[in-house]
């Protein structure tokens, strides 16, 4: 969820989405300087370090700050720390920190923030992204305003490690003890959390004393509204400023809507099929590929996007530097009922396991299982809440099921976690030495083109297994009133405030 990767078990609050829209003389969009978002779902946790659900994210980048941060262009810029530098053997990051820096309840920012936090990131037993911190030995706090990174190899994606989104953020000391985590949200960034009320909104407000430009609106609410053409209608009698949550079959039209500003972007996202390897007949490869060779992306990424996605076969959608132009499976329903035959295969039903969270995987997995019926299988689809699909994934009780990975900004971050055999999100069971050790050297590797061409020798290989099954990459969409300005868009589906102004 980055997203980051929305595939760890966690436990989701048990009050739901709203999906009403905002009575205009009651509950309408406050005049007060107030910026109302929309959001289709609620975070699953205040927990940034623990959370893997992209609302947690959406919120407290907002909350949070990280040492760096992706840029527009998904470089990375000084966020906390100011600068950095790497030593000759590679193996110790050095970074200065901002001077300026107070926390939300007035304390001053220090190293030693830094180290606690991280001391609790690289916690494989608490924090969800420790896997990307195995090549750190240490987080060290060399005086009140530089730290160190000790490694045990070269990691040239460090900086992407550290600062690709708030599941790395720097927290409030004094939240790490107990429960603090789960029920507040102490940061240095652009705004302070005021209150959550579980099925409604989050609501944040102005941090006055923050390091950086902004913010330019005195609070923010998120509020929940799961129904995107509730979101929209909203939008459109100003209840709600600002939305991610828009319906794809209305996104031509609000390219000529007056009253409507939407802003597009391409995104790094990816998502995807796989099918449980522990389960005949999924174990056998001329399986997953007659499933994959059925499958007519075209038409299962304007099922779930109309126009507003790209049919992909590889984890990097075309433009990313890791991307691969490698496409093997063209819509071939004869191939595809040719292997299930040399399988040996007839009359397969196959549990297809979807969660609501994001509604566009059933349209998608609606026009997937008539494909897959054409080719003689049969498909029931089953749809979860997003906690019992991850238990069900955890727990291997599926045949095959559809998900994302949001957030890929780096090699890395698309192929290992889920396709190195001891990959921490490979709950599928694939593995393949070869690709092992192409990861393995990636790794290890510090050059990027280097990297690249490791980590496209890996991705052949994982397509060609059908270790996942790439369907389509969605662009990055947000819509908002004319009397909002200064929104930026952001490839890794960032949503931050800090820029906007709302003349309301």
């Amino acid at each position: 969820m980055g997203l980051v990767a929305v595939a760890a078990t966690v436990l989701a609050l048990a009050a739901c989405s709203t999906g009403e829209s905002l009575e205009p003389d009651g509950d309408a969009a406050p005049s007060d300087g107030t910026l109302v978002v929309a959001i289709s779902s609620e975070p699953d946790s205040l927990d940034v370090h623990v959370s893997t659900a992209s609302p947690t994210f959406l919120v407290l980048e907002n909350v949070y700050d990280t040492l760096v941060e992706p840029a527009p262009d998904l470089s990375f810029q000084p966020a906390l720390a100011t600068e950095w530098a790497v030593s000759d053997d590679l193996l110790t990051w050095t970074f200065q920190l901002r001077e300026d820096v107070t926390w939300h309840n007035g304390n001053p920012f220090t190293a030693d923030d830094v180290v606690a936090s991280f001391d609790r990131i690289t916690n494989a037993e608490v924090a969800a992204n420790a896997w990307r911190f195995e090549s750190v030995d240490e987080v060290r706090a060399v005086d009140d305003h530089t730290v160190e990174f000790a490694l045990n190899r070269p990691t040239p994606n460090l900086l992407a490690n550290i600062g690709g989104f708030k599941g790395m953020a720097i927290v409030a000391p004094e939240l790490l003890d107990g429960d603090g985590l789960t029920s507040d949200a102490i940061g240095t960034g652009p705004f302070r959390f005021v209150s959550y009320t579980p099925g409604d909104r989050i609501v944040l407000e102005a941090n006055p004393d923050y390091w950086g430009e902004g913010p330019y609106v005195d609070r923010v609410e998120f509020r929940f509204i799961s129904e995107s053409t509730t979101a929209l209608t909203n939008l459109r009698t100003g209840a709600v400023h600002l939305t991610n949550n828009i319906p794809p079959q209305e996104i031509a039209a609000l390219r000529d809507d007056a009253d409507v500003e939407l802003g597009q972007q391409a995104s790094n996202d990816y998502w995807y099929f796989t099918c449980n390897f522990d389960r005949p007949p999924f174990d056998d490869i001329d399986v997953r590929r007659a499933l994959s060779f059925a499958i007519d992306r075209e038409q299962v990424a304007q099922a779930a996007f109309f126009d507003a996605a790209t049919p992909i076969q590889s984890a990097m959608p075309p433009g990313n530097f890791w991307a691969t132009d490698y496409a093997p499976f063209s819509y071939d329903p004869d191939q595809a009922r040719e292997l299930l035959s040399g399988a040996g295969v007839e009359d397969l039903t196959i549990d297809l396991m979807l969660t609501n969270e994001f509604p566009h995987t059933l349209q998608a997995a609606e026009v997937i299982a008539s494909q897959w019926q054409d080719v003689g299988v049969d498909v029931e689809i089953r749809t979860l809440d997003f906690a019992s699909w991850l238990d069900e994934q955890g727990n291997g009780t599926y045949d095959c099921y559809i998900l994302g990975w949001l957030n890929n900004l780096d090699g890395e971050y698309a192929y290992y976690a889920q396709h190195h055999s001891q990959g921490s999100f490979n709950f599928h069971g694939y593995a393949n030495a070869q690709v092992d050790q192409y990861l393995d050297q990636a790794r290890a590797s510090v050059e990027d083109t280097e990297r690249r061409d490791l980590y496209h020798q890996a991705a052949r290989l994982i397509i060609d297994d059908v270790s996942y099954g790439y369907l389509y990459s969605p662009q990055a969409a947000l819509a908002w009133v004319p009397q909002v300005s200064g929104v930026e868009l952001h490839p890794d589906g960032k949503t931050r405030l800090r820029t906007v102004r709302f003349a309301g």
